[in-house]
């Protein structure tokens, strides 16, 4: 039960904070919805100890805050491929995927995608292949700094 409520404190908060608007009714389809989804999420038995949404607690807004730093920095590096084309090397490359959750192994996935330069072509148990679009991007992925902050969100350190 603490799981269910976990969940619906966090999508609560989500919600008021995305939405900013606190008229009667955006509140009560905000809680429809967050009601909705914690409903769904107990019929797909996707929320447990496994999937416990509090486990990220403080972690979570820091990788945000990481990722769209990454995403903002790889759109720069994106704007000056555009002025220098010549510097584009397309390639797909295989990386290991170091962790051993469901949640954490789709996480990195998003990430990779999330990020322009790169994106996630196959999700297998211990690798991910990622097409990049020229060696910058890939070293990226390669150097192996997403997985380690990917782990360090699920588990609060770093891998080795």
């Amino acid at each position: 039960m603490r799981y269910f409520l976990s969940l619906a404190i966090i999508l609560s908060a989500l919600w008021l904070g995305i939405s900013g608007v606190y008229k009667p009714v955006i509140l009560a389809l905000g809680a429809a919805s967050v009601l909705l989804v914690v409903w769904l999420s107990a019929r797909m038995e996707v929320v447990g100890t496994e999937h416990n949404p509090a486990v990220y607690s403080w972690r979570l807004p820091v990788y945000w805050g990481w990722l769209v730093w990454q995403i903002v920095m790889a759109n720069v590096h994106i704007a000056r491929l555009v002025l220098q084309p010549q510097r584009i090397r397309p390639r797909v490359i295989r990386a290991p995927v170091p962790h051993k959750t469901p949640v954490a192994k789709v996480t990195y996935a998003n990430s990779i995608t999330l990020t322009p330069g790169t994106i996630t072509l196959r999700l297998e148990a211990d690798f991910v292949d990622v097409h990049a679009i020229d060696d910058h991007s890939a070293a990226g992925i390669e150097g192996g700094g997403m997985a380690a902050k990917v782990s360090w969100l699920e588990r609060g350190r770093e891998i080795d």
